[in-house]
């Protein structure tokens, strides 16, 4: 794997430790990282922390590589780094398609990828997960894939963006869906041959399954507990209807609904809304002793 992606000439790309967000190569990192100090994210108390490819990699970061059903490949990194999500490789006959890529990558990865037959696209669900998508993109030359409305959240310029709105056809059977919510760019990716041809959702942030993997739920920040408002939970649920699926990965290697996806997400918007509405029964206080 070149490392000439990664710095120019003495200068590293830096990376936020705590979003995983890339920001061009300078000799110095920048005093904040435009991603955590959003409302979204968050800086930590004691203070911006960065990294780099190089040093990340020496300090014994490693992709973890496993399968996750046929088609679909979770790459993540070992320790985690940003929001520790995970990504997926789609591969089709077409070509094959990496979403949501974690902040670094190594030669491990690199060569899993390259054993599959390449990458066409790289693309991702919102700006806290672009991770490393230029260096996959120069890695590969591959075509980066991200929606019009969120194009200001990648700072590095060094390849050329294809942009999109509304839904996008990848390579055929791999779509991506505007959901909007958490970004107003935010997306899902439909593998309509995923769950044996039942058709799968990789989400993001603003659907997201819960820990007990048995429904989702909706948010504008999950690390500030800032829930979605009910037109934009609407939104999502009907930029999504069109699709037919059985199944949905959220972004970690353990939340996953394994079945019966699409009625569970109605169901959980229903029921969300429901809350946002105080049209729910709350248990009763305790009788006085």
């Amino acid at each position: 794997m070149s490392d000439l992606h990664q710095s120019t000439g003495a200068e590293p790309v830096w990376i936020c430790v705590t979003c995983g967000g890339h920001v061009p190569a300078a000799p110095q990192p920048p005093a904040e990282c435009r991603v955590c100090t959003d409302e979204r994210q968050w800086v930590p108390p004691s203070g911006q922390k960065w990294t780099t490819m190089a040093k990340a990699i020496a300090d014994g970061m490693h992709a973890q590589i496993a399968e996750l059903e046929p088609g679909l490949l979770g790459i993540g990194m070992e320790p985690s780094i940003g929001v520790g999500h995970r990504g997926v490789l789609v591969t089709t006959p077409a070509g094959n398609v990496l979403w949501d890529p974690p902040p670094v990558l190594d030669q491990s990865a690199v060569d899993a990828v390259r054993a599959v037959g390449g990458l066409q696209a790289v693309t991702s669900s919102h700006p806290h997960m672009y991770g490393a998508i230029v260096d996959w993109a120069i890695e590969f030359d591959a075509e980066i894939v991200l929606p019009e409305a969120d194009l200001a959240w990648l700072f590095r310029t060094e390849r050329a963006v294809r942009s999109w709105s509304g839904t996008l056809e990848i390579v055929p059977g791999v779509t991506l869906i505007q959901c909007g919510g958490h970004f107003p760019g935010s997306a899902a990716l439909h593998v309509s041959a995923a769950a044996d041809g039942r058709g799968a959702l990789l989400t993001g942030d603003t659907i997201m399954v819960t820990p007990g993997c048995d429904r989702v739920t909706f948010m504008w920040s999950a690390p500030n507990r800032l829930p979605l408002p009910e037109r934009a939970v609407r939104a999502a649920v009907a930029a999504t209807a069109p699709f037919e699926f059985d199944r949905i990965y959220g972004g970690w290697w353990t939340t996953v609904l394994h079945g019966d996806a699409k009625a569970i997400l109605e169901r959980s918007a229903q029921r969300y809304i429901a809350f946002l509405r105080d049209e729910v029964v709350l248990d009763p206080p305790p009788a006085p002793a």
